[in-house]
C-alpha cells in the first residue's frame, strides 16, 4: 500500500453526523426566512414543519420546540405531571429522556429492558404497576431506532389509565406494525440533534392528536404571554420554541428522511452480511412487527473480543463507535431511584457497541471499518 493510501485510510469515520440533502432543499427554506427577515420563533417554515411533520407521522397536531428534552418536559407537563408524582422510564436511554422528570419535581421509576426488542420490557412494566399503582406517566423509548412492544405497553397503559408518552428521538422513519413509532402513545417526542437521522442542528417536536394539549403547549413554549396589550403571564412559561431558521432546515431535511433510512438499512445490512458469522458477535433485534430505521447499527459481544477492544481498534484508525448507553438506574445521579426488572440493560450495556452509521459513508468506508474489527478475530 503507498504512503498516500495509508494517509487516506486514515480519514474520519463518524458515527452519525449532519446530512444535507444534495439537492439543497434545507438553504431554500432558510434563504426564505432571510429574504422576508423571519428569523424569530415564528414564521411560515415553523408552521409548516409542524404540519409537515405531522402530516408525515400521521399524527394530529405538532409543536416545534428547541430540544427533544424541551418536547419531553412539555409532554409531562400536559400530562399533569408534578412534584411527587410517579414516572416509569425506560432505564436503557440518555439521561435527556429522564432529567425532565426531575424538572416537574416527580420521581422517576425505571424499567429494565428485554432482549426481543432493547426497549422497555412489558413484564417488568407490568410488575411496577402492581407495585406502583399510583404512577402517573409512563416514557417508552424507542432505542437506536427499534420499535419497543408498543401492543402490550399500549395495552398495560390503558388498563391503568395512565398517560403515555414515547421517545422516538431515534426513531423518526420507523414503523411498528405499519404504523410511526411517535404516535401509539397520548404524546410522542421527536430530536434533530446533529447525530439524529435528520437534524436542524439542535430542535425538537412534540405530536399528539389532542390538539387542544398542543396548543398549551405552544402557549408555554413562549413564556406563557397571555393574550393582552402589555405583558402579562398568568403561568409559569418557557423559550422553547423552535425560530423560523432552524425550522428551514428541518423542512428540507423532512424531504430526504426516507433516502437517510433506506442508507441506514443499508449500512445494517453491509454489517450484517460481513460481521454476523464472527463467533460471539449478535446484532441488535429484528422484529417480524418491527420496521426500524436502523438510526445506529449495535451489536453485543459474548466472546474473547470485548467492546472496548472494537472502540479501541476504530479509534485508532481515526473512526468513531461508542457503548450502547448505560442504564440510568446505573447512573450516580439517578441511582438513588428505583429499579424494576432484571438484569437485561446491565447486560446489553456491558457487552454492545454501536457501530458508525454515518449516512455519507461510501463502501470503503465500510469495508474500512470491517476489515479492523475482523483483524480482533
Amino acid at each position: 500500500m503507498s504512503n498516500k493510501s495509508i494517509e487516506k485510510t486514515k480519514e474520519s469515520i463518524f458515527l452519525s453526523s449532519p446530512h444535507m440533502s444534495d439537492e439543497g432543499y434545507e438553504r431554500e427554506f432558510v434563504k426564505e426566512a432571510f429574504d422576508t427577515n423571519w428569523i424569530t420563533p415564528l414564521g411560515k417554515n415553523v408552521d409548516e414543519f409542524e404540519n409537515e411533520l405531522a402530516a408525515k407521522v400521521g399524527s394530529k397536531a405538532a409543536a416545534a420546540l428547541t430540544s427533544g428534552t424541551a418536547a419531553i418536559h412539555l409532554a409531562l407537563k400536559a400530562a399533569g405531571v408534578s412534584e411527587g408524582d410517579i414516572v416509569f422510564c425506560s432505564t436503557l436511554t440518555f439521561s435527556a429522556t429522564a432529567n425532565p422528570i426531575i424538572y416537574q419535581n416527580a420521581k422517576p421509576v425505571f424499567i429494565d429492558s428485554d432482549y426481543k426488542t432493547w426497549n422497555m420490557c412489558p413484564v417488568a412494566l407490568e410488575e411496577a404497576f402492581n407495585k406502583y399503582p399510583e404512577v402517573k406517566a409512563v416514557i417508552v423509548v424507542h432505542l437506536y431506532g427499534l420499535s419497543a412492544d408498543m401492543d402490550r405497553i399500549v395495552e398495560l397503559c390503558k388498563k391503568h389509565n395512565v398517560v403515555l408518552i414515547e421517545d422516538a428521538a431515534e426513531s423518526l422513519g420507523t414503523y411498528y406494525k405499519g404504523q410511526h413509532t411517535g404516535t401509539f402513545g397520548d404524546y410522542g417526542i421527536f430530536s434533530f440533534n446533529g447525530n439524529k437521522i435528520i437534524t436542524t442542528s439542535g430542535g425538537g417536536m412534540l405530536v399528539s392528536n389532542n390538539e387542544e394539549r398542543i396548543a398549551k403547549v405552544r402557549f408555554w413554549a413562549t413564556q406563557s404571554r397571555d393574550q393582552a396589550r402589555h405583558y402579562q403571564h398568568s403561568e409559569l412559561g418557557f423559550n422553547y420554541r423552535m425560530s423560523n431558521i432552524v425550522a428551514g432546515i428541518g423542512r428540507g431535511q423532512l424531504k430526504v428522511l426516507d433516502q437517510r433510512v433506506q442508507k441506514k438499512k443499508y449500512i445494517y445490512e453491509f454489517y450484517r452480511r460481513e460481521l454476523a458469522g464472527l463467533e460471539g458477535v449478535e446484532f441488535m433485534p429484528n422484529n417480524d412487527w418491527d420496521d426500524p430505521n436502523y438510526w445506529l447499527s449495535s451489536i453485543t459481544l459474548n466472546g474473547n473480543v470485548r467492546p472496548i477492544d472494537i472502540m479501541e481498534a476504530l479509534e485508532d484508525e481515526n473512526i468513531e463507535s461508542r457503548p450502547i448507553w448505560k442504564p440510568m438506574h446505573m447512573q450516580p445521579f439517578f441511582e438513588k431511584y428505583d429499579f424494576v426488572g432484571t438484569d437485561v440493560s446491565e447486560m446489553l450495556f456491558e457487552s454492545g457497541v454501536c457501530l458508525p452509521s454515518d449516512t455519507k459513508m461510501t463502501d470503503e468506508d465500510l469495508e474500512r471499518v470491517v476489515d479492523n474489527i475482523k483483524k480482533l478475530w
